[in-house]
């Protein structure tokens, strides 16, 4: 009897045996599975990081892009008044020469700057004088 029961002490001693083995190397398996998470993780974060920097980057730059917007829009309110003011047929003539100058006829020329018909030959005219100096 007790020659069996020491059987039966050494057998459980050798399937507790094999049972640390086997936790053992579970443990290592979890443990390589943990690294190899942690590493893609880790990867990840530095990608996200480095978007992160070229976002706050463009951000800063924008920012600085439309403070110098603003500060060059800053003027036009009083440019826009100061063209409002002045004298509207110098703003009618120099229209009437852009437009001969894409191509505008006479009619084009008294209909969309309300300028009279000799008005308008004598703006065509001057345009061509210009063009084909001779």
């Amino acid at each position: 009897m007790l020659i069996a029961s020491l059987v039966a002490l050494a057998l459980c001693c050798l399937g507790l045996l094999g049972f640390c083995l086997w936790l053992l190397r579970r443990q290592r398996q979890y443990q390589l599975e943990q690294a190899r998470r942690d590493e893609a993780r880790d990867r990840r974060l530095k990608e996200l990081g480095a978007r992160l920097d070229t976002y706050l980057e463009s951000g800063v730059r924008m920012g600085q892009e439309l403070r110098e917007l603003s500060r060059s829009l800053a003027p036009l309110p009083e440019r826009i008044t100061q063209l409002e003011q002045r004298d509207i047929d110098t703003f009618t003539y120099s229209q009437a020469a852009k437009l001969v100058g894409m191509g505008a006829s006479v009619e084009d020329l008294t209909q969309s700057c309300g300028l009279s018909q000799s008005e308008a030959e004598l703006v065509s005219k001057l345009h061509q004088m210009r063009r084909n100096p001779s």
